[in-house]
């Protein structure tokens, strides 16, 4: 069980970004924040979409301006479209294409740009009117700098993955590159939503507990390792390259040829499978044990509120991921099947898994926390 003392005073928030007496609340930005991670859901998931419909190489220039608006009138759809008939995506994959079929994949990478371009105006305006109103606590600058800085090195990756597809004979980006896309964009996700937190939670609702804490870290890394190969199976297509369970195309341990090195891990479809299929139950042991662990450590109301959702997320991730390469072999191109809806949940449900977990990691501290007469500690 886990014994409080509190003193009589007001509780303060989190230390570094708590607000001094002569400073206005940091809630207003703590709103702000958790709006920036509402809308990294949503441009993770157009980039998804992106990704399942073939559209990331639609759009093949960067213009940041001129850029927002689409295609006003037939002779510009004609423009982009012969633009993208350049493309060695058109001429070797998708020569069949017509107009019609165009303008549906321009429509979705056009989006994912689109609503990039608006978290940006969404960033900047509220906070020069922040600036204006002196609200931000010094302690916030360096947090506000690493949170432009992986914006920006964001977009940077992404202009670099959609590149990679433009070159040479690929008809799609590069695996490697999309799965560095995809983890910066995890990267800026946790760091918005744990910079809110700090503004939000208050100390009392922390529970010390060491080896919890490091439980939770360690299953963070491991879903990072994953999301990885997640990404690989994504870049690689390879769903359809093995559309059985609980085995590979027959095998519980399928054979590579070539043996296992580096190379294969990374570009081998039944490798990537393979890895990607058994790092997923491994996680879903470990959260399970996690969360037994979880339930015997008393602890806070936040705490109590928080505890089984990973389980809950990994449970409905991994149902999601079987059901996700059954389907696998209705893939279209350019089209919207049961396959799509099921990858697209699957990952959905994979981002509300490391918020999950790391909403337990900010709760769940090493050491016991002692702040201006708060003392939390465990009792015997």
């Amino acid at each position: 069980m886990l014994i409080m003392v509190t003193s009589a005073t007001t509780p303060q928030r989190t230390a570094n970004f708590a607000p001094m007496n002569n400073q206005k609340s940091t809630r207003p930005i703590a709103i702000w924040l958790l709006i920036g991670v509402g809308m990294l859901l949503v441009q993770i998931v157009l980039g998804g979409i992106t990704r399942l419909t073939g559209s990331g190489l639609s759009i093949t220039e960067w213009d940041v301006v001129t850029g927002t608006l689409p295609p006003l009138n037939e002779s510009q759809w004609l423009t982009e479209f012969a633009k993208y008939k350049q493309t060695p995506q058109f001429r070797l994959l998708n020569f069949d294409f017509t107009l019609s079929d165009f303008k549906y994949i321009f429509f979705w990478e056009w989006a994912h740009r689109f609503w990039a371009r608006l978290m940006g105006v969404v960033f900047l305006i509220p906070f020069l009117i922040f600036l204006a109103q002196r609200r931000f606590p010094k302690s916030m600058v360096q947090p506000l700098v690493i949170l432009f800085l992986l914006g920006a090195a964001q977009g940077a990756v992404g202009w670099i993955m959609v590149a990679s597809g433009l070159e040479g004979d690929a008809v799609y980006v590069a695996p490697v590159k999309l799965a560095m896309h995809f983890i910066f964009a995890m990267v800026l996700l946790c760091y918005t939503f744990w910079v809110a937190m700090q503004l939000l939670v208050r100390k009392e609702s922390f529970v010390p507990h060491k080896s919890l804490n490091t439980a939770t870290w360690v299953l963070i890394a491991l879903l990072g390792v994953q999301f990885i190969f997640g990404a690989l199976m994504a870049g690689h297509k390879a769903a359809p390259a093995a559309p059985t369970w609980p085995t590979i195309n027959g095998a519980w341990l399928p054979q590579v040829y070539g043996g296992i090195n580096l190379r294969s891990i990374i570009e081998n479809k039944i490798v990537i499978h393979f890895i990607h299929r058994n790092l997923a139950y491994l996680l879903m042991l470990l959260v399970l044990f996690f969360t037994v662990k979880a339930f015997r450590q008393e602890g806070t109301a936040l705490w109590r509120r928080i505890r089984w959702l990973p389980l809950l997320m990994v449970l409905l991730q991994v149902a999601l991921g079987v059901a996700t390469v059954l389907t696998s072999t209705h893939i279209r191109v350019a089209r919207w099947n049961r396959f799509e809806w099921m990858a697209q949940l699957h990952q959905f449900t994979a981002l509300l898994l490391l918020l999950s977990l790391i909403a337990c990691a900010f709760v769940v501290r090493r050491s016991a926390l002692t702040n201006k007469g708060i003392v939390a500690a465990p009792a015997l």
